[in-house]
């Protein structure tokens, strides 16, 4: 018997081990291929390269406004999977509002260099930050972050040391080993990580315009969960839930209650 249960104990520890050693594999699931061109996807885009701090080089589109330019511009960071090619959608409706977009890959995305992490995302996000102030000649308050699930997490955190005009959460969680419980209820999840993302705890010290949109029929990230971090943010200016919209649904990613948000608190930083 005891024998048994030194097998079995062993047995566990491996497992635990192994996905303590694969985690990331889990957690981030990149398309590496290369994005293609800019203007092929969209029209009057350009390619850019953005360089992080530790030397990393990410790949870039610069989406330009379309008229009238509300001298306004979005980052988008992505969510955890695919690339910047799947967000063209996205740009292109965000562009017809008269808004500069840059969508960039993280590291490990579409063909940017080197391995995906937290620590790696959060540099890449402030590359990205960095070229599209100096880019456009546009200071903080005047642009907008907007994160897709994993990406609200990645521009919460952005935004405590730089905080935009406006940040637009899509399926936020509140942190990364919440989401995981849903989907590994039967691992010590929390205890596991070696990424947290802690997006509520953060967006609650961010006092910048916040709108939070979620899927209510999102089997990724649960609805609770964004009307949570709803709840965490200090202004809050709308939550908009989405009858019927699972997380990787068009109506979700790309739009007009999407788009429509996003103008809407553009609008709002025209007139201020």
């Amino acid at each position: 018997m005891v024998k048994v249960a030194v097998v079995a104990a062993a047995v566990v520890l491996l497992i635990l081990a192994l996905i303590w050693g694969f985690q990331r594999q889990l957690i981030y699931l990149p398309d590496p291929t290369a994005a293609g061109s800019a203007a092929s996807a969209l029209p009057g885009a350009q390619d850019v390269v953005l360089e992080a701090d530790d030397g990393i080089r990410l790949g870039a589109w610069l989406v330009p406004a379309g008229e009238p330019d509300r001298g306004i511009a979005v980052l988008v960071a992505n969510g955890n999977a695919g690339n910047r090619s799947g967000r063209a959608p996205l740009a292109k409706a965000l562009a017809a509002e008269g808004l500069t977009v840059l969508l960039f890959d993280y590291r490990g995305y579409g063909g940017s260099e080197g391995r995906p992490s937290e620590r790696g995302f959060a540099r890449d996000v402030r590359a990205a930050q960095r070229y599209l102030a100096q880019e456009t000649g546009l200071p903080p308050h005047r642009i907008v972050y907007f994160g897709e699930s994993l990406g609200a997490a990645v521009v919460t955190e952005l935004a405590t040391e730089i905080p935009p005009g406006g940040l637009v959460l899509r399926s936020p969680f509140v942190d990364l080993a919440a989401v995981g419980r849903v989907h590994y209820p039967f691992l010590p999840v929390r205890q596991l990580l070696r990424d947290h993302y802690p997006l509520a705890d953060q967006l609650a010290t961010v006092n910048v315009p916040v709108v939070v949109i979620c899927g209510a029929d999102d089997s990724i990230v649960p609805p609770e969960q964004s009307r949570t971090v709803a709840q965490a943010a200090p202004n809050l200016q709308k939550l908009i839930e989405i009858p019927a919209a699972d997380h990787n649904d068009a109506v979700l990613v790309h739009g007009p209650a999407v788009t429509a948000a996003v103008a809407e608190l553009a609008g709002r930083l025209t007139r201020t």
